[in-house]
């Protein structure tokens, strides 16, 4: 009878580990799934994924580029309301942006300074709280950290206190 209950006791430990294991992966690979990379979340807070997104102040595309900025940027051909198109558009401004920050602070933007070099690149020194507050979203759909608060000087935008 021992050697039964020492038996089934064996057993259910190892069916209680292996679904430890198992249940440890599908948590981890549910995280990955959930997070998004830098155009991914872009679009998702700019327009919601939407091809045919307008703006107030008339920007255009998924990414919500304002006009003479696309037409700087955008081939003849180029259509915004092509997911393709609106993204080679939107990665040839930011390869600029980001080019123009690499030059100045010695260093590739994080995150954060990413969303604020395309949402209001005058800001970048000094980000409002509303711009702010759209970084530390766009930080949360890429499941980044947000910069500390008391981070050294090198961190050029720092959220608000």
């Amino acid at each position: 009878m021992r050697q039964i209950l020492r038996g089934r006791i064996g057993m259910e430990r190892r069916l209680i580990s292996k679904t430890k294991i198992l249940g440890t992966l599908f948590l981890v690979a549910s995280l990955r799934l959930s997070a998004m990379d830098r155009w991914e979340a872009l679009s998702q807070l700019e327009s919601g994924d939407d091809d045919h997104a307008s703006g107030r102040s008339g920007e255009v595309s998924r990414y919500q580029i304002q006009l003479q900025i696309w037409r700087r940027f955008a081939g003849v051909n180029a259509n915004w309301q092509n997911p393709a198109d609106a993204l080679a558009v939107a990665q040839k401004i930011m390869a600029q942006r980001c080019a123009d920050f690499q030059r100045k602070f010695q260093r590739a933007p994080s995150d954060f300074e990413f969303y604020i070099l395309w949402n209001a690149p005058s800001q970048i020194a000094a980000p409002g709280k509303a711009v702010s507050e759209r970084a530390r979203r766009f930080c949360n759909l890429l499941a980044a950290p947000e910069p500390e608060k008391n981070s050294s000087s090198n961190n050029i935008a720092k959220p608000p206190s």
